[in-house]
């Protein structure tokens, strides 16, 4: 019904604008453009302003955080299509495959936060959820570090992707439709068009986008279709108004990889074969099962653990309204309202269900600039936000060591014996989900359930910000900041057992943050930066949500993450021919988890971007370093290492030790480096524009030898990837486009998921070469 109400609505107003076009064309003055060559000075990162970050919009170059910014023509060049792409050109943004669906950037070893406008996004849930539509996006920013005082309190703070949406013009038409078609049946199409209505003071624009992609891996076949409207009003010189709706349904797959990852597999595909036993003798994966091997073969990288019959899909609806006011030369207001309803779902063969029953998140922030001169201004924030969560989950039977991807379909399904189904609750028909509490329900003073993230939540933030920025002479400035939030939160379970009383609890906590970074000018083209940050985080379950604990009483350990950065660089910005910039860092922070607790993580590194460009060439490069440790702080994994999964039968094969898989291994405190993470991570990017109407590239990144567990037994080695393309003007209004990736056909890998909770069970082939071809057709 959703789905039917969101189309309708994005019809309506599809009906209204040109209805509103065709009452004022008469008096519209209609500008030609034509021709869609991509133009080399737009590339340029230093040139970007980044809105909102610390109030009113700085440039890449000027602002003092490490950062890398990509317009439009930039996302286009670089052919990034989806948050892990930004690796190209981004340091430090290495991410893993996040169960093949990327839906929050990874920054410095750890899940980063994603922004859109300014305002935290729905997003994933420890990196596995909705994916993300670039459909509304004309430009992407990506900074190091916790957000912005200005931002507020968040959950995740290694850094974070802010994304500036699409904004209709108000002086012209134009529009483009692209349609893409690459190997295993990918195809998409999108059409973006926006047109004035009003000559300088009102405009619309539309993108659809509609993606069907079939897969190299075996059943992970995804399809969406993303509706995008944009309204722009600016009456006066003084005022800008923009709002715009989104409308996204997409059906994808879950992705959990190759299991079993020995280094064997690793260097050279082989994987051993044999379905595990439980301890009682079932071959139904289960916690504990051993693997008797029966033989090794080489697996087809396409094999990967998926199921046919897996249902996961999402859907969601996004509002935003944008306010800039100039009230007067010294005062300048800006709001931002946001608003986002979120359904999931998934009910995998193996046992795993999430279930997001619909989640609702509204924010408004309002800042007021108050110019005191020249050198001072004061930024006020106040920010209210609501989220609201009914969501179902049941994760604690799985089990993914135990089976053999080589055998039938049907080794991957977990069915649950009846003592299993007693500690969950049917939510429907032949679906068992946690209860959202505790219960001891046979008196015997133990709890009968197993727990995951099932919830009813509902939190209330209030923020207040106060922000200094100083200019104290031509070469030093300042910007100062500090924010409290209050948070109120409810949570509830909202699915009892019978005969019990459903459990509920609220809590309430205030969290601090503080920022300060300086900027000295040694000369007009080279800037030198400080920036120090300490701020207070929270710990939440799927959809932003709070979930009670074994004791039925939120945890205030959710509400007492910390987090700290020193940072300390320099940018070059002499031209828009050259941009570069370097940074040092020592950060700590907070690592979520799969279970809901948290682990700190201190971080070291340094990171290295440049651009330059001349009349037909451009490149881009970037450098980082990371070292990764855990903060005195204990670690987990579902198995302690893989050949825990094996028993000595076929030491010919493996030396299993027979502990069983999954063991669900914890690891005590330790400053112990943080598995999955590359260590250094080297890209280049380059363009040639040959002539005037053909222009070639290529990208290349390097990552540097990782362990892909704790114990460090399995490490994804030394691994490279080329990309090459072509982009050919056939036409003033005609573009073709050849991408050929990975054209050497390296045999890569990843890991699955962030924080290695999977290192030494699953990891994910990268995919083969392939091509794509592209057109675009501008009017």
């Amino acid at each position: 019904m959703k789905k039917v109400i969101g189309l309708a609505v994005s019809t309506l107003a599809l009906a209204i604008s040109q209805s509103l076009y065709a009452q004022q064309a008469a008096d519209i003055e209609v500008v030609e453009v034509t021709g869609n060559q991509q133009s080399l000075d737009t590339l340029n990162p230093g040139d970007n302003t980044l809105k909102g970050i610390f109030g009113s919009g700085l440039s890449a170059a000027e602002t003092p955080r490490a950062v890398t910014s990509l317009s439009a023509q930039a996302i286009e060049a670089l052919n990034i299509n989806d948050l892990h792409d930004i690796v190209k050109a981004a340091p430090n943004a290495y991410a893993s495959s996040g169960f093949g669906t990327p839906s929050l950037p990874s920054i410095r070893g750890q899940l980063g936060e994603l922004f859109q406008d300014g305002i935290r996004r729905q997003a994933g849930n420890n990196g596995f959820g909705l994916p993300l539509s670039f459909n509304s996006v004309e430009q992407i920013d990506v900074v190091k570090g916790p957000s912005p005082v200005l931002f507020g309190s968040t959950q995740r703070n290694g850094g974070f992707v802010n994304l500036q949406t699409k904004v209709a013009p108000t002086t012209e038409s134009k529009g483009k439709v692209t349609l893409r078609a690459g190997r295993w049946d990918q195809y998409s199409a999108q059409v973006d068009y926006g047109t004035a209505i009003e000559e300088g003071k009102s405009g619309i624009r539309f993108s659809a986008e509609y993606l069907d992609h079939g897969s190299f891996y075996d059943f992970a076949e995804r399809d969406s279709t993303n509706l995008f409207v944009a309204y722009r009003y600016t009456p006066s010189d003084v005022l800008t108004w923009d709002i715009s709706a989104e409308y996204y349904d997409t059906d994808y797959p879950d992705n959990a990889g190759i299991n079993r990852p020995t280094q064997d597999l690793i260097d050279n595909g082989i994987y051993i074969t044999g379905q595990g036993t439980q301890p009682n003798g079932s071959t139904v994966p289960g916690a504990g099962a051993i693997i008797s091997p029966t033989g090794e073969v080489v697996i087809p990288r396409n094999r990967v653990f998926t199921n046919p019959d897996d249902i996961n899909g999402a859907e969601t609806t996004v509002i935003r309204s944008s306010v800039e006011y100039k009230m007067t030369d010294n005062v300048a207001l800006r709001n931002i309202t946001y608003y986002q309803y979120l359904e999931r779902e998934e009910i995998a063969q193996n046992s795993f269900v999430e279930i997001i029953d619909g989640a609702d998140t509204f924010e408004n922030r309002t800042e007021l600039d108050y110019k005191w001169n020249d050198s001072q201004t004061t930024t006020v924030g106040l920010a209210l936000r609501y989220n609201d969560v009914l969501g179902y989950s049941q994760f604690t039977t799985e089990a993914d060591n135990p089976i053999d991807l080589t055998g039938p379909i049907s080794n991957r399904v977990i069915p649950l014996t009846d003592a299993q189904k007693a500690r969950l609750v049917e939510l429907r028909p032949g679906v068992y989900v946690s209860p959202g509490a505790q219960y001891d329900v046979d008196g015997d003073g133990n709890g009968d359930f197993n727990l995951s993230d099932t919830t009813d939540s509902t939190a209330w933030q209030t923020g207040l910000a106060l922000q200094q920025r100083s200019t104290w002479t031509d070469k030093f400035s300042t910007i100062a900041g500090v924010r409290v939030d209050y948070y109120d939160v409810d949570a509830r379970d909202p699915l009892v057992p019978i005969g019990v009383e459903a459990a509920s609890d609220s809590y309430s906590d205030t969290l601090t943050s503080y920022q300060l970074s300086v900027v000295y000018k040694l000369t007009g083209d080279v800037n030198v930066y400080a920036a120090f940050s300490e701020n207070d985080a929270t710990s939440n379950s799927m959809a932003g949500g709070t979930v009670l604990g074994g004791n039925n009483e939120i945890n205030p350990l959710n509400f007492a993450t910390e987090n700290t950065l020193y940072e300390v660089g320099v940018k070059y910005a002499p031209n828009s021919s050259w941009y570069a910039e370097a940074a040092v860092f020592d950060q700590t922070r907070s690592l979520r988890n799969r279970d809901g607790s948290n682990s700190g993580v201190k971080t070291q590194g340094f990171e290295l971007q440049m651009f330059y460009q001349a009349d037909d060439v451009w490149i881009n490069a970037a450098y980082s370093y990371l070292d990764a440790r855990f903060d005195d702080s204990a670690a987990f994994q579902g198995t302690a290492q893989v050949i825990d999964a094996f028993d000595n039968s076929r030491p010919d094969i493996i030396e299993g030790t027979g502990v069983g898989s999954p063991s669900f291994a914890a690891f005590p405190a330790s400053d112990s480096r943080v598995q999955g993470i590359p260590p250094q991570i080297a890209s280049i990017n380059a363009g040639w524009q040959i002539t005037d109407d053909l222009q070639v590239g290529a990208s290349a990144l390097y990552t540097k030898s990782f362990p892909l567990d704790f114990l460090q037994t399995v490490h994804i080695r030394d691994q490279y990837t080329v990309d090459v393309n072509a982009d050919y003007q056939v036409t003033d209004d005609l573009r073709l486009r050849l991408d050929i990736i990975n054209v050497t056909d390296e045999e890569n890998w990843q890991p699955l998921f962030e924080g290695g909770y999977f290192g030494a069970t699953l990891v994910m082939p990268n995919v083969p070469r392939h091509a794509q071809v592209t057109m675009q057709y501008a009017f």
